[in-house]
């Protein structure tokens, strides 16, 4: 047969039966006409054993059908290719354990007569090598992705320990700023308790020492004018540890709303008779209430504190009338007092709520500097507003408007 196939056989025989490659030759109807001896290993076979036999001895069982259609194709169609490129084959043994290979299919003509060369290559240590390859890849991949989420972690944990070194920093700051402020303010409360006691108790002492030299009945008039002195100076002692104690309630939060229904007319009848020994000569607080029938519900002892304070500072800061007007409204009272006094500058209107703060016009009258910070927590505890304008010279107009809490 082999006479058949080539011309010069002798020439081939080295190169054929020593190529490191399985070859097989088969002629039209697939049978084996030729094999090396690389071939004959690679199946298990001995000797002659392949010459003869139709190549599907080769194929596995479960693919003959498929691999006849593609024999079928050949025959119509004979090309000279890789077989499967791409694809995972197998092919069979003598003992009929399978195996890797890679195919490549030639064909030529001898006297009509077609035939089909078949060069085959064990692949099982590449497709080997190629898994550990592919484990390797997952493992880098795994491992890759591992580290991506540790860096995210790590990157994130940065980002947490950086956001709460900046918030225990800002903290830290804060902290500082209060620590300032607070020995800024214990400064100007030394200053201004010094200053704000010295003048009643020395007013106090004063009188005191000179009671004792009128022991004549006829000097009683004079004991009854220094004792009036002295009430006046207790009175205002009071009243600058009243505002001492109230700050202090007010920061520790101890201060509760209490509202209640009360007559408006009565309500400020007495605010204003109150006040009657704060006015100066020839002065007066005008009054007007566009309801005085009305009945309205809030924090009566807030309101009053409130409103003692603004018109106080209004009779204190004036020689001419403060007005007094209230308004009703549907849900709500709007109270305004207006003074015509020394006014405020706009730059110390920026301060004027502050703890101790006292306009740079005001210093040589007496006050503590509470009054306003005071006022303006009260205002916001019974849930109101307050709006505040003031020109130098022309005096100041404070309006508070309030919900009714009934």
């Amino acid at each position: 047969m082999s006479g058949t196939v080539f011309s010069n056989p002798k020439q081939f025989e080295a190169i054929f039966h020593e190529a490191a490659i399985g070859i097989l030759v088969t002629n039209s109807e697939f049978n084996v006409i030729l094999s090396n001896e690389f071939a004959q290993n690679l199946f298990g076979y001995a000797g002659s054993e392949l010459m003869g036999q139709n190549i599907s001895i080769l194929i596995p069982n479960h693919l003959k059908g498929r691999h006849e259609g593609h024999l079928e194709k050949l025959n119509h169609q004979p090309i000279s290719r890789p077989m499967g490129a791409g694809l995972d084959l197998k092919a069979k043994r003598k003992d009929e354990s399978l195996f890797p290979i890679e195919i490549s299919l030639s064909h030529f003509k001898e006297k009509e007569q077609m035939y089909y060369i078949a060069f085959v290559s064990d692949v099982t240590l590449k497709r080997k090598v190629e898994m550990e390859l592919i484990l390797k890849n997952q493992e880098i991949n795994q491992l890759n992705e591992s580290l991506e989420e540790e860096v995210k972690a790590r990157t994130q944990a940065l980002q947490n320990t950086l956001g709460q070194l900046e918030k225990q920093t800002h903290e830290l700051e804060n902290a500082l700023q209060k620590e300032i402020e607070l020995g800024d303010l214990k400064t100007r409360f030394v200053s201004m308790a010094s200053h704000e006691f010295r003048t009643p108790l020395t007013s106090i002492l004063s009188s005191a020492a000179l009671i004792e030299k009128y022991t004549e009945a006829g000097q009683q008039p004079k004991r009854e004018q220094h004792i009036q002195r002295i009430k006046s100076s207790v009175s205002h002692l009071t009243e600058i540890l009243e505002e001492f104690l109230s700050v202090g309630k007010l920061e520790a939060g101890k201060v509760e709303v209490r509202p209640e229904d009360f007559s408006v007319s009565e309500f400020y009848d007495d605010l204003v008779s109150a006040l009657a020994g704060m006015k100066k000569p020839g002065q007066d607080i005008e009054l007007t209430i566009s309801d005085p029938a009305a009945r309205f519900s809030t924090d009566t002892s807030m309101l009053r504190k409130i409103l003692l304070n603004g018109l106080s500072n209004a009779i204190k800061f004036s020689q001419k009338n403060v007005f007094l007007r209230v308004q009703m409204l549907t849900n709500s009272m709007e109270i305004t007092i207006q003074d015509q006094g020394i006014g405020i500058s706009e730059q110390d209107q920026k301060h004027l709520f502050e703890r101790f703060f006292r306009g740079g016009n005001a210093n040589i009258i007496p006050g503590t500097g509470l009054g306003l910070h005071i006022m303006d927590r009260y205002v916001r505890l019974i849930q109101g507003q307050l709006t505040l304008t003031s020109e130098i010279d022309e005096g100041t107009t404070i309006t508070y408007i309030l919900p009714n809490l009934s």
